[in-house]
């Protein structure tokens, strides 16, 4: 009983550690659908994050905060889409600017609100949401059914997202701009709103994880995007593009940081900082695999339209 009573915290914890990942991998597996890779989505994250705890803050509302978060989130995309997009600059390097200032920016909003030193903050909290009936199922119910809202929002998302991508006019004409923007544009297809979209989808799922990453722990402090945001990208690789795998990578990063958790608490002797890199070893393994190698969109990362010379 013991151990059935440890698999599932375990479980439990993988989940919502997997959450903010999987809200973050989903919306830039649609950025990237449209032939744009936005790096930049770390510093939607912590602008989702801070604006989600200064809306929770002032009205002591969790919902505020959720919708404050995504659209600090998208804010910070749509900087981005104007110079990918707009000025047709180089997606790699603006995105790396993009999250540069993303964190500086939000760093120095925070001290200038809170103080240098800064100090605590104290949010409104996620709660654990029971669904009737489901939740007494054993084992299943208290792992997938008692959960925060932003977890059944990913249960909801994961099928919504692969029914627009395979099943729907939008979803295909995504998918050709992102393998041929060429033969889309010729089809008549307005290639730059498709992509707009795209990025603005990814930055608003961006911010709303940031937003649930500071009420799910009560507070904010600076960088606790803690570089989600390119795990996010190797997530949406190892998912290959398609929400259900997406959603699979996530929670295998979930159980490796559950894991780390699981590993401190048990008295291993082993270093402190061992334990910090052991998610991002498992991905870097995972990635290195048969599980990455597979054929991304035809035209990320390019520049559209492409550049003379």
């Amino acid at each position: 009983m013991f151990e059935s009573f440890s698999i599932v915290l375990f479980l439990e914890a993988a989940i919502r550690l997997a959450v903010p990942l999987a809200v973050v991998a989903l919306g830039e597996s649609i950025t990237e659908r449209s032939g744009v890779l936005n790096i930049g989505i770390e510093g939607s994250i912590i602008a989702g994050a801070l604006c989600g705890a200064l809306a929770a803050m002032e009205w002591s509302s969790i919902l505020l905060g959720m919708v404050f978060g995504a659209i600090g989130g998208g804010l910070v995309a749509m900087v981005f889409a104007i110079f990918v997009l707009g000025l047709n600059s180089d997606q790699i390097i603006t995105g790396t600017a993009t999250t540069l200032a993303g964190l500086g920016f939000t760093g120095v909003i925070y001290q200038a609100r809170f103080g240098t030193t800064g100090s605590v903050i104290t949010l409104p909290v996620l709660k654990s949401l029971e669904v009737p009936f489901l939740r007494d199922i054993p084992i299943l119910g208290p792992i997938f059914f008692q959960q925060s809202i932003t977890v059944y929002f990913v249960y909801f998302l994961v099928p919504a997202l692969w029914y627009f991508l395979f099943k729907t006019s939008w979803g295909l004409e995504l998918r050709s701009v992102g393998e041929d923007p060429a033969v889309a544009e010729e089809a008549g297809i307005r290639v730059l709103f498709v992509r707009f979209l795209a990025i603005l989808f990814g930055g608003l799922s961006a911010g709303l994880a940031g937003a649930h990453l500071a009420l799910d722990s009560g507070t904010f402090i600076e960088n606790m995007s803690g570089g989600r945001g390119f795990i996010a990208i190797a997530v949406v690789v190892l998912g290959r593009w398609n929400p259900v795998p997406i959603v699979g990578a996530a929670m295998f990063f979930g159980a490796a940081s559950a894991l780390q958790f699981l590993l401190q608490s048990s008295g291993s002797n082993l270093p402190f900082p061992f334990f910090l890199m052991l998610p991002y070893v498992l991905t870097l393994i995972a990635l290195s695999g048969w599980f990455g190698r597979t054929k991304a969109p035809g035209s990320l990362a390019l520049p559209w339209p492409p550049k003379s010379g």
